[in-house]
């Protein structure tokens, strides 16, 4: 055989196609037999030429596989021997490369089963050669050795390190510092052992020379190797940088600042930053790199690409993501820079850097929300001046940072509405397309959070939007649509003027069919649903059936985005016509159902491990490393199936919850799907189980009322949920799910009661205690070795949720929640340190308020160590938080015992700047007056009523919060029942409270029949003396008050 295949290794490199093609087939042939082995090994330290002894070892990599267990021990040895003598003895570097490839293969079979016990040796005897070339290949083998059999490197791992970095080190070439540089990288993707890891800190330094020198030389694929390693070393969970984290920073500086490199090259250093950002925050703060960062960066923002290379990889884009990912983990750092390049960038005379300046604003919006809340003014400035730059650019990106702060910058930049909705009416005017419809976008989001304020502008932005829908490119007309949905849901019924012309528009939408047009048409179907919910069931209900029609008609149109949308529809269209949509149920419920099952399409490729071509021989690498598994090439989850599920599982909800009973034939599909769903690889998919989970909960408690065996049903249907949802607290990884599981267990307890969730408490409790310890999935950050309790940021939205339990709870059990909240206290109390952020602090503030007006007496054990903290949240900067505190302090008082007459004379001191002008919200007067009444209605002795009530009743009636209605009017009537003194010598104003109370729409009947009892006290005991104060009121006032005491 082994003349014949040298025969055939020589024809196959010839130019002639047919002569290769002939010799493919017939090695092949060969090929089956073992004997091809020795043949090959022949070939490979005997033939003339190279490039046939590096054909050989290609050949021999491939084949070996499939016959090594066949060989005889002597052929074994001879393969082993051949190879290693090819390593050390070959001059050509392709025949040397191609053969250690074979080693790696060969060493996966024999090292592990004992065959090959002097193949560590030889190599680290081959590291220590003084010849470059046995260095070089060396370490060749360490990198593809470490992916095949690694384990087995394990016991000398201590070695490899040492080996590796005096490699790293070698002075004389260029090569072995390369080649070790490649080797650092597989074996870190081969361990992940923190202890191991660690160890690499120390190469830090060399790494970096050695990727300087690359860089210098123009081998820039080798240099970014660097970037790899530290991609590496930057994921583990272990505290690997320390000290050296500043050159690595300085290093990703250089070279993303660095034009004369290609574009991949800064890619990876920009990255590198991105990551430390996102895993090593508080190491950035520590060693002051973020202002270093910063600086380097925003002006990257300032580069536009050169149109012929990867926009993903241009460095405008990537520094905008880095920018972006430091404000989501370190906001209070990254403001300050930002805004300060910002500002002077904005006076620029070069365009790209005012186009820059607002970009980095809008960019930095969602991480830097509160900061930029405080600085609103500012920067709306800034970004309001961009507005109207000559340049289309500067225009372009103030646009979308105007979108940006009005997505997130809620709903502070709601009450600019003055100064930014005309700036936005005006661009919407702009001669650039890319203007426009980035200022409908912007429109659309700033809208969503309007009410009536929008109500002045609804005319003139109503005429443009109209007018754009119907003379705009298509693209410009889905803005368009999402725009007058949000001002259709700002406006509510005062947009039923415009309803029927934009209805009438959408149809021409309704029945587009070709591909181009079905994200118009999906945006039309999303806006008949929004404008359905603001005029109502009555003017909508006559009209919807063709709309219906349309919508399920679109179904089967395989448009995702679509049906997503469609699901959407048919949810707003259940929630306004309730009962009336039972009729749409056996058609829209299967369409749900099928979305549902959708296979959400994980779609992974697999790569055949096809080498590439050598010579032509497709299949036959020359150093390629050995890749017997296939590989993954690309995995990528197709995100239109995701919104589409995320959707239809949220209409199941809603389906259910309105038509209840009649959702009977759709209950235990639709269950199975939701449990499914509520373990959801996606979160946005779980999130909207978790709601639509409560909503069948509710449909199935009304489906099984009159069932036979409804109650064990109805039974098992509520501990499949609770069950759920107490996993989903300890053990979902997304904040926003547990959040979401939190508040639907507080719904639970509200609507079954404490004997319903009795048997769960203990669960409960546990659960609840994990996430106030910050213990759970969800609030695992990666650890990292400087983050101390006081700075770890913890989600406002997640532990907003976690504090509506303990009201619940209390709410359910009274009294006998002590002993568990006794348990909760001291791990609750933790968001109340002064280093906490206000909102953790009013979240405490709030939360005990409500444990203290439902747990009742109990809470007077707690009054010496709350009362400290509600007292300093009087006089907080933050209007809710001293809303929440004169709550709190209100209900300590009149739950609190005795314990808290001697705070009286703080609270009365605390609460006083409430009551005056200098108080700017109506909401934190009211809470003040709700305080003094509980106080007045415990101890009325211990308060000096003839200074206190003056002060009170000025601010009566309440303005805002008429929750605290019941509870000063209560403590008003008490007084003048009891012809209290002090109360009486003020029945003028008495009078004109009462009259303007008894007139007022807002305030519930309760509140006007103590009104009424405590008028008619006051006219038995003062008859005609009252007559002059009656004729002082106005008539609707005289009317009203005349009424409510005919009833008493």
């Amino acid at each position: 055989m082994a003349q014949s295949l040298e025969l055939l290794l020589i024809q196959f490199l010839m130019p002639d196609n047919d002569a290769r093609r002939q010799a493919e087939e017939q090695i092949k042939r060969l090929a089956k037999d073992p004997q091809v082995v020795p043949a090959l090994v022949q070939h490979l330290r005997t033939a003339k030429t190279p490039n046939v002894r590096q054909l050989a070892a290609v050949l021999l990599r491939k084949k070996i596989t499939g016959h090594w267990a066949k060989l005889s021990p002597q052929l074994k040895h001879l393969v082993k021997q051949s190879l290693v003598e090819s390593i050390t003895m070959e001059h050509s570097p392709p025949v040397r490369r191609a053969s250690a490839n074979v080693i790696s293969v060969v060493a996966k079979y024999a090292v592990p089963a004992g065959e090959w016990p002097d193949l560590l040796p030889f190599l680290f005897q081959c590291s220590q050669s003084a010849q470059e070339e046995h260095r070089e290949v060396a370490l060749i083998l360490f990198s593809s050795l470490t992916e095949t059999i690694g384990n087995t490197f394990r016991p000398h791992f201590a070695d490899l390190q040492a080996l590796l970095l005096k490699c790293l080190q070698d002075e004389t070439s260029n090569r072995v510092r390369v080649a070790a540089l490649k080797a650092v990288g597989s074996f870190l993707e081969f361990t992940h052992d923190g202890a191991e890891v660690v160890k690499f800190r120390e190469f830090i330094p060399s790494i970096l020379n050695v990727s300087r020198q690359c860089l210098a030389a123009g081998e820039e694929d080798v240099a970014v190797l660097a970037f790899e390693i530290f991609d590496e070393l930057i994921e583990s969970p272990a505290p690997l940088l320390g000290e050296s984290i500043k050159s690595i920073v300085q290093f990703s500086l250089e070279v993303c600042s660095s034009q004369s490199l290609i574009s991949n090259t800064r890619h990876q250093a920009i990255q590198i930053i991105s990551w430390l950002a996102k895993y090593k925050s508080s190491s950035l703060k520590k060693h002051k790199l973020v202002i270093p960062i910063l600086q380097v960066i925003c002006p990257l923002l300032v580069e536009s690409n050169d149109g012929d290379e990867d926009d993903d990889l241009a460095p405008d884009r990537a520094a905008a993501e880095v920018i972006d990912t430091m404000a989501l983990n370190i906001p209070k750092q990254v403001f300050p820079p930002v805004f300060e390049f910002a500002s002077l960038s904005s006076q620029s005379a070069n365009p790209k850097y005012r186009e820059a300046s607002v970009t980095s604003l809008g960019v930095i919006s969602e991480g830097c929300l509160d900061l930029m809340k405080d600085k609103l003014e500012p920067v709306l400035h800034i970004v309001l001046g961009a507005l109207r730059d000559p340049e289309q650019m500067v225009r372009g990106a103030a646009s979308f940072a105007l979108g940006q702060f009005a997505e997130h910058l809620q709903p502070e930049i709601v009450s600019h509405y003055e100064s930014v909705l005309p700036c936005i009416l005006n661009a919407l005017e702009d001669a650039s397309d890319e203007v426009k419809e980035k200022s409908y976008y912007a429109l659309a989001a700033f809208c969503e959070n309007m009410g009536e304020e929008i109500l002045p502008f609804l005319d003139p932005l109503m005429g443009k939007l109209l007018g754009a829908l119907q003379s705009s490119p298509r693209n410009l007309q889905e803005t368009c649509m999402s725009a007058i949905g949000s001002v259709a849901a700002a406006a509510e019924q005062a947009f039923i003027p415009y309803a029927e012309r934009v209805l009438e528009l959408m149809k021409t939408f309704l029945v587009l069919t070709s591909d181009e047009d079905l994200r118009s048409r999906a945006r039309a179907t999303e806006l008949v649903g929004i404008v359905a919910m603001s005029v109502g069931r009555a003017r909508m209900e006559p009209i919807l059936p063709p709309f219906i029609e349309a919508a399920i008609a679109g179904f089967g149109l395989e448009f995702s985005e679509l049906r997503e949308y469609t699901h959407g529809f048919f949810s707003n269209v259940a929630e306004i016509l309730d009962e009336g949509f039972v009729q749409y149920l056996p058609h829209v419920v299967p369409l749900a159902f099928s979305s549902c099952n959708l296979d959400d399409g994980s779609a992974v490729d697999i790569a055949e491990s096809d080498d590439e071509n050598v010579n032509g021989f497709g299949g036959v690498s020359s150093d390629d490393e050995a890749h017997d598994e296939p590989r993954v090439r690309n995995i990528s989850i197709r995100t239109g199936v995701l919104d589409e599920k995320a959707a239809a599982t949220q209409a199941l909800g809603l389906f259910a919850l309105h038509t209840k009973n009649s959702y009977a034939p759709y209950l235990e599909e639709s269950f199975k799907i939701l449990v499914r769903h509520a373990g959801y690889f996606h979160e946005d998919v779980r999130l909207q189980a978790i709601t639509a989970l409560k909503h069948n909960l509710t449909a199935a408690q009304a489906i099984f009322q009159n069932h036979n065996e409804g109650t064990v049903k109805a039974k098992e249907v509520y501990d499949q949920v609770m069950n759920i949802y107490i996993k989903i607290m300890t053990e979902d990884d997304d904040k926003e799910v547990v959040a979401q599981a939190c508040m639907s267990i507080a719904d639970v307890i509200k609507d079954y009661g404490y004997m319903a969730v009795e048997p769960y408490m203990p669960q409960l409790v546990d659960a609840t205690l994990v996430l106030l310890r910050e213990e759970s999935a969800c609030q695992q950050t990666e650890s990292d070795s400087e983050i101390d309790d006081d700075d770890a940021e913890h989600d406002e939205v997640l532990m907003d949720a976690v504090s509506d339990l303990l009201p619940a709870f209390a709410k359910s059990m009274g009294p006998h929640f002590a002993p568990i909240f006794a348990k909760l206290f001291e791990p609750f109390m933790k968001f109340a340190k002064a280093s906490r952020p206000p909102q953790d602090r009013t979240m405490v503030v709030a939360c005990l308020a409500e444990v203290a007006m439902d747990m009742g007496a109990p809470i007077a054990g707690y009054v010496e160590r709350v009362m400290p903290l509600v007292l300093k949240e009087l006089g907080s900067s933050n209007a809710t938080n001293r809303r929440n505190a004169a709550f709190c302090v209100g209900e300590l008082c009149r739950n609190g015992g005795e314990g808290t007459l001697k705070y009286y004379g703080d609270i009365l001191r605390g609460l006083y700047p409430l009551f005056g002008e200098s108080e700017p919200d109506d909401a934190v007067r009211d809470n003040a007056a709700g305080a003094v009444a509980r106080m007045i209605m415990v101890h009325p002795e211990s308060i000096p009523l003839n200074q206190v009530l003056p002060v009170f009743l000025k601010v009566l009636p309440l303005k805002e919060d008429r929750e605290e209605s019941m509870a000063v009017f209560t403590c008003v009537s008490t007084l003048v029942l009891s012809s209290n003194q002090q109360i009486l010598s003020l029945v003028p104003d008495l009078v004109n409270v009462f009259a303007q109370v008894a007139a007022s729409p807002l305030e519930a009947s309760e509140v006007k029949a103590q009104i009424g009892r405590a008028f008619s006290h006051l006219i038995s005991l003062y008859g005609q003396q009252m007559q002059p104060l009656l004729s002082n009121l106005s008539p609707a006032h005289a009317n009203a008050l005349a009424a409510l005491s005919a009833k008493s």
